[in-house]
């Protein structure tokens, strides 16, 4: 009982001075939500996570955006785009920007701004993880190369209004990159004027997105209110989203149970199956893979028989059955079910084309203790013997923590190896992760976009997504041919050809599940969702 007092007045504190208008006139709708802790970055360019990505989401806009088509799913719509002509060989997008569209200041949104933005995003002085993101564009990789100037991107102002995109190849997922993030604009001036620190700053963080920043108390809330300058504003919802930088799950639960948070997407662990029970966790699609990602540079896991033993110990339908509990499905390989296939076979994703790179039924895993066990020793280190102690990297999560202690004690059981668990805050760890400090550490893979691709070109020597620092030369050929064919049949063989390798041949990582979203919402209507991880609160109404 103390305990639970002690959370919901730690609760109750972070919330004092949120403005919860629930249970108010409409025309004083607030919306509490919270989806993460602080964020690592809300720069367009330089976030990677989707709590960022969803936050980016209401305060920018790109030449698309998701919309609702009416069932709570997200469609893609143009957004700061209000027309588009495509050549022939569909390698040319001339875009005509809305004229009423509008930064959060006043200042209109021009052609000029998403070439900066766009340069910015290739320009390797950025140093943006995700500027592999626009490699479709022309010359964008000999950009990203160093081997042009950023100037010579395929992107160009016609006018004020007129905007000339153009691609080295046709890209089936074109429009989706459009409204990622990174590909959406931002103001040169401000960035000038507020160098590394103008997401910090009110006067220099100006979007042109259905919202604004009004205040970020670190680690407690970021407030985003109605930008009046939004071209769609009389149709806007919640006066102000604020949400809540919390990761604590007891205390998300109990805020959310006190009324103060309206929408939530941890719960505790211990809480799931009661929730499940009574339908009160809601469970949406979501293309996505929980994995367990090793550094291959450094011993012992720079081995490909300890990362396939690693891999063969884990029991991956105890973790989706015993842990997690909404529907997650083990993970026999890396790339999703639910993400397209071009190989003409009707019904068919890429992995149901792809197969199974493990056995991952109940009936096969003490075979496969097995072959890890003979594997650990092939590798010299029979029965663990001489096994360095390693550890395992997570970050601050009830759920991130169960999955840790199940992996520990199975790698302990049927490898006798000696793995020590390493908690880290959001932000740290990514930067740990993506350093590369670290033996064994907690990954998750969200879509960008609906292909084969968003998984696969991550994993590109020196790419900056790759956090288990891989490197293979025929891996990266095989990439950059799907990404410069036009043939779209060939396109998805070559993207096979290289999951072959990453996952069948270099076990680079270890999928554990495919990704399902729960959550809880109260007190509102009208959220839509996109299965890539974004939820939209901008036009939700008080129920």
């Amino acid at each position: 009982m103390k305990k639970v007092l002690a959370l919901l007045f730690a609760a109750l504190m972070v919330f004092s001075c949120f403005a919860c208008n629930t249970q108010g006139p409409a025309e004083e709708f607030e919306l509490n939500v919270n989806i993460a802790s602080e964020p690592e970055s809300i720069d367009p360019a330089l976030n990677t996570a989707v709590d960022g990505a969803v936050m980016i989401n209401h305060m920018f806009e790109g030449l698309y955006k998701w919309i609702d088509n009416g069932n709570g799913v997200a469609k893609l719509v143009l957004g700061q785009a209000e027309s588009v002509d495509v050549n022939a060989e569909k390698t040319v997008y001339t875009f005509k920007i809305r004229e009423n569209a509008k930064w959060s200041d006043g200042q209109a949104v021009t052609a000029s701004d998403f070439v900066y933005s766009w340069q910015r995003l290739v320009d390797p002085a950025t140093a943006a993880d995700y500027c592999y993101m626009a490699d479709i564009l022309l010359n964008a990789n000999e950009i990203m190369a160093g081997e042009k100037d950023k100037s010579e991107l395929g992107v160009k102002a016609i006018d004020e209004h007129t905007l000339e995109v153009t691609l080295h190849t046709p890209c089936p997922y074109f429009e989706e990159i459009m409204a990622f993030p990174s590909l959406m604009p931002v103001r040169q001036d401000m960035i000038e004027k507020g160098g590394d620190q103008w997401t910090f700053d009110l006067s220099t963080y100006v979007g042109n997105g259905p919202y604004k920043m009004e205040s970020w108390e670190h680690n407690s809330k970021i407030r985003l209110v109605k930008s009046e300058n939004y071209y769609d504003y009389a149709k806007l919802g919640p006066n102000a989203i604020n949400f809540a930088l919390m990761d604590d799950a007891n205390a998300i639960y109990a805020a959310f149970n006190s009324g103060q948070l309206n929408f939530i997407e941890e719960v505790p662990v211990a809480e799931i199956p009661t929730l499940v029970e009574q339908g009160k966790l809601n469970i949406d699609k979501y293309i996505g893979t929980y994995y367990v990602c090793f550094q291959t540079q450094k011993a012992p896991f720079d081995d490909v028989r300890v990362r396939k033993a690693f891999s063969l110990a884990i029991d991956r339908n105890y973790i989706v059955e015993q842990i997690t509990r909404t529907g997650q499905v083990p993970a026999s390989g890396f790339v999703p079910y639910g993400v397209n296939d071009a190989l003409g076979i009707e019904g068919d994703d890429f992995r149901t084309v792809g197969g199974n790179y493990m056995d991952v039924s109940k009936e096969a895993y003490e075979a496969n203790c097995e072959e890890a066990r003979r594997l650990l020793a092939e590798a010299g280190y029979e029965g663990g013997a001489g096994f360095p102690v390693v550890e395992y990297l997570y970050n601050t999560s009830d759920n991130h923590k169960a999955i840790g202690e199940a992996l520990q004690q199975m790698w302990q059981d049927e490898l006798g190896v000696t793995v020590n668990l390493v908690n880290q805050e959001w932000n740290t760890f990514l930067q740990t992760r993506k350093e590369g400090n670290y033996s064994i550490a907690r990954n998750g893979w969200i879509a960008d976009y609906n292909d084969p691709m968003s998984f696969l070109d991550m994993w590109l020597t020196g790419g900056g997504n790759n956090d288990a620092h891989y490197s293979n030369a025929e891996y990266d050929a095989l990439i950059m041919q799907a990404k410069s064919t036009s043939d779209a049949a060939e396109r998805m063989r070559l993207m096979h050809q290289a999951e072959d390798i990453l996952m069948g041949e270099d076990v680079v990582h270890a999928a554990i599940y495919f990704y399902t979203n729960k959550y809880m919402a109260q007190g509102f209507t009208g959220m839509y969702y996109t299965p890539l991880g974004y939820y939209f609160f901008g036009y939700t109404k008080q129920a």
